[in-house]
């Protein structure tokens, strides 16, 4: 899975507030995406990153991603995302991985009982 991760420096403009709404619409309208998230940035804990909001668009693949984003929907949001935050945004595409804390710790369990075996022979 491919992310689109867009690090906006801030929402205080109130055109970002105004135009958020019309970006999210286009941004869900690009095909390929199947799914989004949105954290607004409370504290930055260690770090020179000024950021108030980060959103994600994610796809299926690279090819995807890049299929989207070169859509008509897809450009458009990326012109209002431009328009809204008058360029103080950064762009990062990542190679996404995830697993659930119930995967990891049944690996974890797996690996100590390997070992407890192995102590044992």
């Amino acid at each position: 899975m491919y992310k689109l991760i867009i690090l906006v420096e801030s929402t205080a403009d109130p055109s970002f507030s105004d135009n958020w709404p019309k970006f999210l619409h286009q941004a869900e309208s690009i095909p390929g995406l199947r799914r989004e998230a949105t954290c607004r940035v409370n504290q930055v804990l260690f770090g020179d990153l000024p950021c108030a909001l980060i959103h994600e668009l994610y796809f299926d693949s690279y090819a995807a991603l890049q299929f989207g984003l070169a859509s008509v929907p897809g450009k458009e949001a990326g012109r209002l995302l431009q328009e809204m935050t008058r360029g103080r945004v950064r762009l990062l595409l990542a190679d996404h991985t995830e697993d659930d804390l119930e995967n990891i710790r049944k690996y974890r369990n797996e690996e100590r009982d390997a070992k407890s075996q192995t102590g044992r022979a």
